[in-house]
């Protein structure tokens, strides 16, 4: 079972930007979508970005026109640019499969921590 591992997050102030990355232990050739999540203090785990084979992808409202989900099979890699960041982004962030009918099916690792304050 491929497990993934996420990194990028930090300390930010509105409308700074980061970039996450999320690396597989195994190939994500066969996986055919990947989805970003996100864990707000108090809240339930929610979706952020999608990306399937085909570069296709999908963003939630929240997202939309500010993050950037790309995927790299050959680094077995996601990765998520985000921009113009908004305190309401705060948040840990994990991926794992998701997307287009299909839901998360490996562990959940500690995600990497994403704090966006002034």
């Amino acid at each position: 079972q491929v497990h993934y591992v996420e990194s990028g997050g930090g300390l930010v102030q509105p409308g700074g930007s980061l970039r996450l990355a999320c690396v597989a232990s195994g190939s994500i050739f066969n996986i055919f979508a990947i989805r970003w999540y996100r864990q707000a203090p108090g809240k339930a785990r929610e979706g952020v970005a999608s990306v399937a084979h085909g570069s296709q992808t999908y963003y939630h409202d929240p997202v939309k026109g500010r993050f950037t989900i790309s995927r790299d099979d050959a680094k077995n890699t996601v990765y998520l640019q985000m921009n113009n960041l908004k305190p309401e982004d705060t948040g840990v962030y994990h991926c794992n499969r998701g997307g287009w009918g299909y839901e998360a099916d490996a562990p959940w690792g500690p995600g990497t921590l994403v704090i966006v304050s002034s």
